[in-house]
Formats: structure tokens, sequence, C-alpha cells
């Protein structure tokens, strides 16, 4: 028995030494700033005294969207989406707590609740009643838990590639979202943290990848080192995830767009129809040879579908969206 802890012993000290002689250090939050938080970026104070970075633009008048992005992304994912949409709509997006120029939450929570406070936080902060709410991954679980909490606040609901359906993985994955689980390897490698894994990681989550620039595996990678979003993203992947109800989902009759890539290694496909199978008024779009991120790899087509649907979307229902009743779901990101 001696022999086994002596050889944890030396394990846990290899460890050590690996982290003292390769930690990737953080990124300088002044330089990140200047690189990733230019014109049109503002940064809205919330309390605590945390500041949450936010683009919001087209016009004010126009019919709002809020886009969140997913974990361990930033509010860049969504560049080209603004860039089609914010002729008509005026489009907010954000990082979210834990992330990109945000940084970490001081009360370290990252439930569906906190984040989903943080949507009420940016909006009220912002001027805004009612919106369109679309969010990808991580994002995608957010917004949906938000539509079963307070679906009265939404015009529109538009799940790309979300997280949240009961559904397995078969194979395949993320190779950073999976070591980010481990525990001791999750913190010995977020603290090494080498730019290729980053790249690997982003290559796994693509199929079209064409996305997966030098400029683009950058900002993940030094976003991600961004001081205090390494600790974020252990405690959120060190918290159990669960799935939503299908009875919770199936209560929001908000109108909804499910956009979804057949190629997705991350969140098959098949989520994408449990979702339209639950959700009452869902219209789904899916695309061969898109993988995770269809706001990237397919922009222009899926900006366009959404643009097409959302207008008959926003024409309002027949029956008043009230609040459901029995408490609030509970979405782990």
């Amino acid at each position: 028995m001696k022999w086994v802890w002596r050889g944890l012993l030396i394990l846990l000290g290899v460890l050590a030494v690996a982290v003292l002689a390769f930690r990737v250090p953080d990124t300088d939050p002044a330089a990140m700033r200047a690189k990733y938080g230019a014109a049109p970026s503002q940064f809205i104070p919330v309390g605590d005294g945390r500041a949450i970075h936010v683009r919001d633009e087209g016009p004010r008048d126009a019919p709002v969207i809020v886009l969140l992005h997913g974990s361990n992304s930033d509010l860049h994912t969504w560049q080209e989406w603004a860039d089609m949409l914010k002729a008509d709509y005026r489009v907010i997006r954000f990082d979210q707590r834990g992330h990109g120029l945000t940084g970490p939450a001081p009360d370290d929570d990252y439930s569906p609740e906190a984040f989903g406070a943080d949507i009420d936080a940016v909006t009220a902060k912002l001027g805004v009643d009612t919106f369109t709410l679309a969010g990808n991954s991580m994002g995608g679980g957010i917004a949906m838990a938000y539509a079963i909490a307070k679906p009265w606040r939404l015009d529109a609901l538009v799940l790309v590639d979300a997280a949240g359906a009961p559904v397995e993985r078969e194979g395949g994955g993320n190779i950073a979202f999976t070591l980010a689980g481990v525990p001791v390897v999750g913190d010995v490698m977020s603290q090494l943290l080498p730019r290729s894994l980053v790249a690997k990681s982003l290559r796994q989550s693509v199929y079209n990848q064409a996305v997966v620039t030098d400029a683009a595996i950058d900002r993940y990678w030094e976003l991600a080192r961004y001081p205090g979003n390494r600790g974020a993203t252990r405690k959120r992947f060190g918290t159990a995830r669960s799935s939503f109800d299908p009875q919770d989902v199936a209560r929001v009759r908000v109108p909804t767009l499910i956009i979804w890539g057949k190629e997705d290694a991350l969140i098959p496909y098949k989520a994408a129809l449990w979702y339209d199978e639950h959700l009452p008024r869902s219209t789904l779009v899916a695309y061969d040879g898109v993988g995770h991120l269809p706001m990237e790899e397919a922009a222009e087509r899926s900006a366009t579908d959404l643009a097409i649907w959302l207008p008959e979307a926003l024409v309002p229902p027949d029956l008043p969206i009230t609040e459901p009743a029995g408490a609030e779901p509970v979405l782990s990101p």
C-alpha cells in the first residue's frame, strides 16, 4: 500500500513541476480590451464591481435580438450574424460571465439562474423590454432555461445547436471539454493550456474547417486566459449537468427556430429532433456539412433563414404567454 501512496505523491510532484515549468500566463486585461473591446464595444456596470462586455448595434426602435455564445466562446462568434442583421434589427450580444472580456463572476455562481440574471441586467441597462433570444451550445441551453422561466419577456426563441436535450453523444466530442471535466487533470490542463490544444478543440467542434483561422484560434486562446476565466471554466465543468424536463419544454409557447448542423460532433442532430418534438411552436432548419457552429460555418445561410422566419414569428400570438406554474428548471451549462 505504501508504494501506491508513494506513486501518487510522485505523480503529484511531477504535475506540480509541470505546472510551474509550463504554465501559460494570463493575458493582460488592457491589451485584451484594446484588441477585442474596441468600438462598438461598451462595458456595462451591473453591480458587484462587474462590467459586462456588450455590443449593441442597429436601429434603436427596431425589434431586438439578444445573442448568447457557447462555452469558452465570446460575443465575436456572432460577428457575421450581427453584420447581416443589424440593418433591420437591434442586435445585442455580450460576453457571458466567466467568458471573454466580462471575466469571472465574483460570487462564482455559474447556474442557469445567474446567467439569466445577466440577461435581465443587460437588457434593463439598455432599456429593452421584450426581445428575441438566440443561443448557441451552452448559450442555447441558457436561452431555453430562460424561455421556460420567463416566456413573457420573449418575442421569439432561437436554438442553435443548443445544450440541454436528454440526448447522449455517440463517440467523438471535444478534447478540451473532455479534459476540463476530469478532476485534477482538468485543473492542470487549464493552467498549461497550449495553443495547440485550443486549435484542436476548435477543429473538433466544426465540420467546415475554413472557419478555423489563426485569428480565431488566437482569440479563443487569449480570451480563455483572460484573468479569472480559467477558474470560471473549472467551476462550470465541475458542476453536475442535467437535462430539461420535456414537460417544461412543452409549456413554452414562444415561437422557436431550431438551427442545427447535422455533422455536430458535440451535440448530435437527434437533440434538434428532440427539441422539435417537444416545443409546440417550433421550426427546424438543419444543414448538411455543418458542425457545432452554424452561425460561423454557414453564416449567410443561417442568418438568412432567421431573417425569413422572424417577421412572421414576431406576429403576436392569439393567446397571451403567462408565467408557468411550478419551480424554475435547473440546467447546468
